[in-house]
């Protein structure tokens, strides 16, 4: 049978798609509508409460939905999978069944014709894409993202047979064929010989760190298709749907080439901010001896390729479409993901920035908004002793810790850890903010030997505020990492912080006037 054949649909799946698009098919409410969404691989009901999921019969390369055995097993494992992160709105597989003299019935006792995915229903609205537009992402939502997200990578299945420096060249090469397949009205053949050879350049350099990781457990049965429209509000928690199921080469990936989706897709909107948010909380969740240094390294590759992949995704999107303006309009987003990808590839050699302070002078704040300024995308680690402590205890980051982990020993020990992970971090190309109270001057000495021994750029920053507006933002705190309250900022204020060498900023006031001028001292010194 040739391919023609095989990927034509026949009659009974056109009449199973007008079945599904009848409000009859499900009992609704008097008046009440079907709305019939398509996408190149399935149709998607919206009937009521319910929304149900029909695999078009279709056969590409990287996925066979050619016949009804196939799709009811990709049925089957798309809700095996997906609720692993969205156990409430993946339902079940329901089949469309043939009772005969042309009626057509959903879990029927007929004969199965087709299978379906039967999901629960959320709003439109509850689509981070749509949550994106609107201007509705912020931090708390986006740190929750992170929270789970983690969590999602530490439980998966662990894979050793995909990933690694051959499943990653593997990608560069499709990329590579897929542009050239696309022809040169959208993406002219220097500029993809440019991408391709950039990104083959950088992948040798990575060859071991991406075997690396696959031997230590960091190529896992991950979403696969982890970007914002694929993550919804659903009872108020940010929650992950629609992970790849026809392609195990698509979703047995680096966890950070999982996240890498996420990130460019925020950051292509606009949202580096968010983007680095969600990054730095991810690797916040790591356990102590991770946080993943070694493994930022491979950032621009993986967001590079993230980009082309949107990009001629985007461009065999546009080539279909019928309606000229819209065919414009993607080809027009298909260019600007290729550009980006290729920007992706030259990244912005790394600095570090301290920013110390006592606790309430909004250092932490500070060192947080700064990060998405500087360095690579998405922007600096943000190192902080405060999470370093929480995870050489092994606690959450939101329990207190008993006094005797605030010694002089622990928090020697802690700034340890934290110059450790920053060295490794500048040492993978990522710039860093360290963010601590450092409040004697052999400690920042210490900062900036880090610096020094990494050979980078360095500049501290001491946030200050006086002690009132220091004991308001200490005592209005809820659910901080940091453990610092009104009596601690009391005893500090009596600390000696011996000579300040380190640029003093006023921090008493708004957010945006502290970060404006910290960026203006930091472009001064051409760091950002």
């Amino acid at each position: 049978m040739s391919g023609e054949e095989e990927t034509a649909p026949v009659d009974h799946q056109q009449a199973v798609v007008e079945f599904l698009a009848d409000p009859a098919a499900y009992r609704l409410a008097p008046g009440e509508q079907v709305a019939h969404q398509e996408t190149h691989v399935s149709h998607v009901f919206l009937a009521g409460e319910r929304a149900y999921k029909l695999k078009k019969q279709v056969r590409f390369p990287y996925l066979d939905f050619s016949t009804l055995e196939a799709r009811h097993a990709a049925c089957e494992t798309e809700v095996v999978i997906n609720r692993r992160t969205a156990p409430d709105i993946y339902l079940g597989v329901r089949a469309v069944t043939d009772e005969g003299g042309g009626h057509l019935a959903l879990g029927g006792a007929g004969e199965p014709i087709d299978w379906v995915v039967e999901m629960r229903r959320f709003a439109d609205g509850a689509l981070f894409t749509h949550l994106a537009d609107a201007g509705a992402l912020n931090r708390r939502l986006l740190e929750d993202l992170a929270d789970r997200i983690q969590a999602f990578h530490a439980a998966a299945e662990v894979v050793r047979d995909y990933g690694g420096a051959a499943g990653v060249r593997a990608i560069v090469d499709n990329n590579d064929a897929s542009f050239r397949a696309a022809g040169g009205d959208l993406f002219g053949a220097a500029d993809v010989d440019e991408l391709t050879a950039g990104s083959r350049s950088l992948h040798g350099h990575l060859a071991a760190l991406l075997d690396g990781r696959r031997d230590a457990g960091c190529v896992r049965h991950c979403h696969g298709d982890l970007h914002l429209g694929n993550i919804c509000l659903f009872e108020d928690r940010p929650t992950l749907f629609d992970a790849i199921e026809f392609n195990e080469a698509f979703s047995r990936i680096d966890v950070l080439y999982d996240l890498a989706f996420l990130l460019m897709d925020l950051d292509l909107r606009g949202l580096r901010r968010l983007a680095s948010i969600v990054l730095n909380r991810y690797l916040d969740r790591a356990p102590a001896d991770g946080g993943d240094p070694e493994g930022l390294a491979l950032l621009p590759l993986f967001l590079s390729m993230r980009a082309a992949v949107r990009a001629h995704v985007g461009a065999s999107q546009a080539a279909v479409l019928k309606d000229a303006a819209e065919a414009g309009r993607r080809a027009g987003h298909a260019r600007e993901y290729f550009f980006r990808a290729l920007e992706y590839l030259r990244p912005a050699p790394p600095v570090m920035i301290a920013v110390g302070g006592l606790s309430g002078s909004g250092k932490s704040r500070l060192a947080r908004e700064l990060a998405p300024h500087l360095g690579a995308a998405p922007g600096a680690r943000v190192v902080r002793t405060d999470v370093q402590r929480k995870r050489l205890a092994g606690v959450d980051l939101f329990d207190r810790l008993p006094p005797e982990s605030y010694t002089p020993e622990a928090s020697r020990r802690t700034y340890e850890a934290c110059f450790d992970e920053v060295g490794r971090a500048l040492a993978a190309g990522q710039s860093v903010v360290f963010d601590a109270v450092s409040l004697r001057p052999e400690e920042r000495a210490a900062v900036k030997a880090v610096a020094d021994r990494a050979g980078v750029p360095f500049l501290g920053l001491w946030a200050d505020a006086p002690l009132e507006v220091r004991l308001d933002r200490v005592g209005g705190r809820t659910a901080s990492v940091s453990d610092a309250g009104v009596e601690v900022a009391r005893r500090q204020e009596a600390a000696d912080v011996g000579e300040m060498t380190w640029t003093v900023i006023d921090s008493s006031g708004a957010k945006k006037n502290t970060v404006a001028g910290a960026l203006a001292l930091i472009r001064d010194h051409g760091l950002a």
